[in-house]
């Protein structure tokens, strides 16, 4: 399948999605004010930003998302990197990412307001919470799938530091890994956004919950498509950069 038929395809389905959507929504079978018809998101959209409200929410969201992002990825990366390279650090913390694992990062929303208030820290260390446990076990994944043969043939050619292996092998052979979960990174802070700000702090979902409270649902939908817009354009600049990344790799 060529890249044009696909996004034709990807293209139609969409369309097709919105057109049933739009026609259930006006068939009268459900109330507009339940389902509202995708036909009000663009008037819904031009009203929040004559009056400014669109702009400071995303802005808000993207705020203490990027900084969530960056934190959960730095964090989640080093110490998968370490856990996978050294046996004593591994064995350190197995049991707390046993523990600590499972547990949502909705749940640390107590916590989070207790120390930080209610705050865009607060709402970035939900959002980093979720995108470290991704990109830990991703990072860790990818060192540990390292072809053990191609490090000895380093050493073989005089990479035998520690540094020197780190540099010229491990990394590059586990960055497909790291990136994927980087990757996956950003999908998953986008869907802890609203939840981060579900306790008052301003943002995209703090708005979404202003208009439900109203039975605003267009306002509602709207926003959804934004966060969906939002991961969008992050997605594919990332993509862009994974690929001048591992343009090695053809």
């Amino acid at each position: 399948m060529t890249p044009a038929t696909r996004y034709t395809l990807s293209a139609s389905g969409l369309v097709a999605f919105l057109l049933v959507w739009e026609g259930i929504a006006r068939s009268g079978l459900i109330e507009t004010h339940l389902l509202p018809p995708p036909s009000t998101i663009p008037p819904t959209l031009l009203s929040e930003i004559r009056e400014g409200i669109w702009q400071s929410m995303v802005v808000a969201s993207l705020r203490h998302y990027t900084i969530g992002f960056v934190l959960g990825s730095v964090l989640g990366v080093t110490l998968g990197v370490a856990v996978a390279l050294f046996e004593k650090v591994e064995a350190t913390q197995a049991w707390l990412a046993r523990v600590f694992r499972p547990i949502p990062p909705l749940a640390w929303i107590p916590f989070a307001i207790i120390w930080f208030g209610i705050t865009e820290t607060a709402a970035a260390f939900i959002i980093s919470i979720g995108i470290f446990w991704i990109n830990y076990f991703t990072a860790m994944a990818a060192v540990q799938a390292v072809d053990k043969d191609l490090i000895e043939v380093a050493r073989a050619f005089g990479h035998r530091s520690f540094v020197a292996l780190l540099r010229k092998v491990i990394l590059p052979g586990a960055a497909p890994g790291i990136l994927s979960g980087l990757r996956a990174g950003l999908g998953q802070g986008w869907m802890t956004v609203v939840a981060a700000e579900l306790f008052g702090i301003a943002g995209i979902g703090q708005r979404m919950i202003e208009a439900s409270g109203l039975l605003a649902s267009e306002v509602v939908v709207l926003y959804m498509f934004s966060i969906a817009l939002l991961y969008g354009v992050s997605d594919y600049i990332f993509v862009r950069i994974q690929n001048r990344i591992l343009a090695w790799q053809r």
